[in-house]
Formats: structure tokens, sequence, C-alpha cells
């Protein structure tokens, strides 16, 4: 498995398709989810026990350096999906040293429908990182988000550098990825674990093979900077945004670094920037368990649940799936792949993690897994694992789990840096998921061999003067935990928490009418929710 942070589903609450973006790449891709690079990384350090300096804002005036770049205009054309135009911005490759490139970014709008006056550009960011802001919005935020929000604002998005279309990272053709995800994460001896550390060294060359410029480049503060440019580009004065998972960390920065730039902005799906990454690995292990509790006590409800039935508790469904994948370990089983691919302890447990994201998605994980443990075919659970992968029906992935760990592996030091480290670690994890926790561990090694060396560390955002931003956190929500986005509104200065009491990865667009009129009164009229408001 590999583990990518977070990205929004683009859609609400429906059986996931053969597509999805979600958070670690489950396991192997581990740098997403899980946060990585090269040194240990407190496991205790917390923005609550005031770790880690706060990111200081840049000067308002901007550098002459740079004056080329926001003085830029975009030349708007037609993008081949109705309604929507497309353009291309520059950025510097380094900001440090504006003369040693360009990159050059992706950018798509829908332009305010009415009636109403036009209230500036949306910027929208499904998270990942490396999910497509632009696929996102022309699937489902472009269509799909409130008809009085798109009729007041352009509705824009930028793929941020290094992801789909803007320059995008590429580190494994398809077949070389369909070994990736296949790869034993939970290596029972040397000669796995061998395998193991193998496959991330392949993969992290490739990377750097790809790309070996714009692999230094991609940080999560670069990207912030992009979106100003971006910003001064469509003529807006302050950025207006909405960022889900991944997305509030890029958001979050941004108001770190132009907190006097800040319009109306809403992060969803939390992260907490102060946490080193082995603390967010562990914390976000202990968000899938307790999504799998929640699923667990409705599967026993069900007349098709394969774990247990009516009485069986939690804890019991929980050695069941642990069983079930120990066996897949030893014996895969056939899915009916046209490419021969089995299923195996990896994908399984890749697909049983996208569903965590959406409760939605739970009768078809019921259904998957029924037919993989009573039938031996584990088609369904190869679609989930597909769908979280990205991974089309003619063998072909997105450049999501390449740009993930691209970003990863350079906004934080790796979680742990040899297996022997891992390891150590186990119990915690363990403790954390009794049935995820030693696959998530092993996921949090793949920066160790990352060809770049990471140039961010856990800092608290503070942001001050910035007008109020909107914070969501979900209580049960399997890839952000709660805490992290309690802890975010702590550090923001103008933060105001808003709490949504249910299941799922985010909250905006996903069902709940008091979350989402409260999120449309902020962004229509600029009236943030009242301190601590509460929805369910």
């Amino acid at each position: 498995m590999h583990i990518r942070r977070n990205v929004r589903q683009s859609r609400s609450r429906q059986r996931v398709p053969a597509r999805t973006a979600r958070a670690g790449g489950v396991l192997l891709a581990a740098a997403a989810l899980l946060v990585s690079a090269c040194s240990t990384g407190s496991s205790t350090s917390s923005a609550s026990s005031g770790a880690g300096a706060a990111l200081a804002a840049l000067p308002q005036a901007t550098p002459s350096t740079l004056a080329a770049y926001y003085g830029q205009k975009p030349g708007w054309r037609s993008c081949g999906v109705p309604g929507f135009e497309c353009a291309t911005i520059k950025a510097p490759l380094d900001y440090a040293d504006p003369s040693a490139g360009d990159v050059r970014l992706a950018v798509a709008r829908k332009k305010a429908t009415g009636p109403g006056k036009r209230l500036g550009s949306l910027l929208v960011n499904p998270g990942g990182p490396g999910g497509s802001a632009i696929g996102y919005l022309q699937a489902y935020a472009g269509i799909g988000y409130p008809a009085d929000v798109r009729a007041r604002y352009d509705m824009v998005a930028v793929d941020p550098r290094g992801v789909a279309r803007s320059e995008p990272v590429e580190c494994l053709g398809g077949r070389d990825m369909d070994t990736y995800t296949q790869t034993d994460a939970t290596p029972d001896d040397a000669k796995e674990t061998t395998r193991l550390v193998d496959a991330y060294r392949k993969f992290a060359e490739g990377c750097g093979a790809d790309a070996p410029k714009l692999l230094r480049h991609v940080s999560t503060v670069e990207t912030a900077r992009d979106m100003d440019i971006v910003r001064a580009a469509l003529g807006d004065p302050k950025l207006n945004y909405v960022g889900a998972s991944y997305g509030t960390f890029l958001g979050a920065t941004y108001a770190g670094l132009f907190p006097g730039r800040v319009g109306r902005m809403v992060l969803d799906g939390a992260m907490d920037p102060a946490l080193p990454a082995r603390r967010l690995n562990l914390d976000q292990t202990a968000g899938f368990e307790t999504a799998f509790q929640s699923f667990a006590k409705d599967c026993v409800q069900q007349t098709d649940c394969p774990l247990g039935s009516k009485g069986t508790k939690p804890a019991e469904v929980g050695k069941h799936l642990k069983a079930f994948f120990e066996k897949l370990d030893a014996h895969p089983i056939p899915t009916g792949d046209a490419d021969g691919r089995k299923l195996g302890e990896a994908l399984a447990t890749t697909g049983v993690i996208a569903a965590m994201y959406d409760e939605g998605s739970w009768a078809q994980l019921r259904e998957a897994l029924t037919s993989a443990m009573k039938h031996n075919d584990g088609a369904g659970l190869l679609v989930l694992s597909d769908s979280y992968y990205e991974r089309d029906a003619e063998g072909r992935y997105t450049n999501l789990m390449f740009a993930n760990a691209a970003v990863n592996c350079l906004d934080l030091p790796a979680a742990f840096s040899t297996p022997h480290q891992v390891r150590g670690a186990l119990p915690a994890f363990e403790k954390a998921s009794p049935v995820f926790g030693e696959g998530l561990a092993w996921a949090s090694l793949n920066c160790a061999y990352w060809p770049v060396r990471a140039t961010g560390e856990p800092h608290r955002i503070e942001a001050k003067g910035a007008a109020p931003i909107v914070v969501v956190g979900t209580t049960r929500d399997p890839a952000t935990p709660y805490r992290w986005a309690q802890s975010l509104s702590r550090q923001l200065s103008s933060a105001r928490l808003l709490t949504y009491e249910g299941d799922g990865h985010t909250a905006y667009g996903r069902g709940s009418t008091c979350i989402d009129s409260t999120i449309n009164t902020y962004l229509l009229r600029g009236t943030p929710p009242a301190e601590r408001k509460r929805c369910s």
C-alpha cells in the first residue's frame, strides 16, 4: 500500500467510481497520507505544545525580480469542457533565484453566471498533495457547488506545480506501478523487508530521473506563492479560497505568507502544520481506526456484513478483517483482471481504506468483502483500490501518487530513516490501529530514500492580521483527524472552528444542511460562523 495525505472526493455520497483521490496512497505511497522525508522527527511534538516556529509573513511589496510574473494577463481559451476556459501562467522555478527558469501553471475557470454582483474569483483545491484542482473543478466544483456561490464567483482552479497539467512529475510506468502497489507492506522477514525497501528506492529513483530540477521546487510554500501570482493575474486584490484536506495546509500556508491578502477562506478537513511526520502518520492511523470502528458498528447491523452479525463487537470485526488480510498475504485470490493482477494483502487493505473516506461507500465495501471472503473473488476490492490510486482500465495511472510523494518528501523530514526504526515504532502504530497500524507504519518509510533532501520543517501558522478564516473539522474523519482542525484553529489568529459531528472525510457538500448553509453564508456575505458552532 502507499499512503498519500488526503484528497477531497470529487463527489458527494456516491459509490466509489473507477477513480478517486484520497488520503495516504494507502500503504506504499506512504508519503502522501503520511508526511515524510529524512530524519526521525519527534513522535510527541504538537501545535498545542508550542512546537516549531511560526511561519513568517512575506513583505507586502512585490520584489522587483517578480514584477513580470505579477504583471501577467491570462490568455483565456476554450479547453474542451463546455463552460470552462483555460490559460497558462508562469511562476519562477526558484523564488530565491527567479532567473533560474519558469514553471508553467495550468489554470481553469468557469465565469460567474449571475444574477447578483460578482464577488471575484474563488479558487478551489481538493488536496492530495497531487490531486488535480482543474479536474476537481470541471468534474464537481464548477457544476456542483451551490448555484448561489457559482452565480457570484468565477470558479477557478490551478494545478499545483508538478501536478496533472502543470509540468507533472512522473516516476513509474503502468506495469511498474502495478508491481509497486502490490508490494507487501507488512514484511515478515529480512527478505520481504529488502523487497519493500527496493520498491521505495525504485520509485524514488524514477521520480529523480524524470524531474531532477523540479523535484527540488514543489514544496507547499512555493505552491502557495504561485497562488499569489495567480491571484494577481486574475485581478483580485484578495484571495478567496476553499481548500479540502491537504488543500487546507496549502491555504493556511498562503494565509501565513500573505495575511493581508486573505479574503474569504474555508479550510475543510484541516491538517496541523506543527506536527512532524511521525506524529502525523500516527494520528492518521488512529483516524482510520476511528472510521473503521464506525464502519464495523454499522456493518454488523446489516444483513450482508461478512465480518460479523448483530451483537458482534467492533474489536471482533477488526480481528476478522485482519485475519482475512493475513490470509491474502499468503494466498492472493483471483480478480478477473485483464493484466493478471491478484488480490493480495496490499491491494485489499488499500481498497478497505479507500472506502473509509465516505460512509456512502460502506455498502460497496460490504459487497466487495463478501465476494472476496465468501466467493474467492477479489474484483470488488480491486476496483476500490484502483480508484484510490487513480488507475484506469487500460492500466494507466495519473500522476497523483508521484506528485504526492514529491511534495510530502520535500515538506517534512521523514518519519523514519531505517527499517529498524519502523520496527521499533510498530507497537505504537498497532495500538493506534490493530487493523491498519502495521501497514501504515511501514508506509511511513518511503521518503527515507528520496533523492532530494526535505526543505520544510514542522511550524505553526498564525497569519496575524488575516480576515476571518473558517476551519472545518469532522469528528470521525479518517484522513484528517478532528484534533488537527482544533489545533489549526488555535494557531490561526482569526480562525473560527466549525465542527461537523459525523463520519467521512471533509464536510462541505456532503449532505449536512447546517454545514453547507453556514459556509455558503460566509462565502456570500462574509459572515463567519459563531464561535465553536457545531453541526450534525
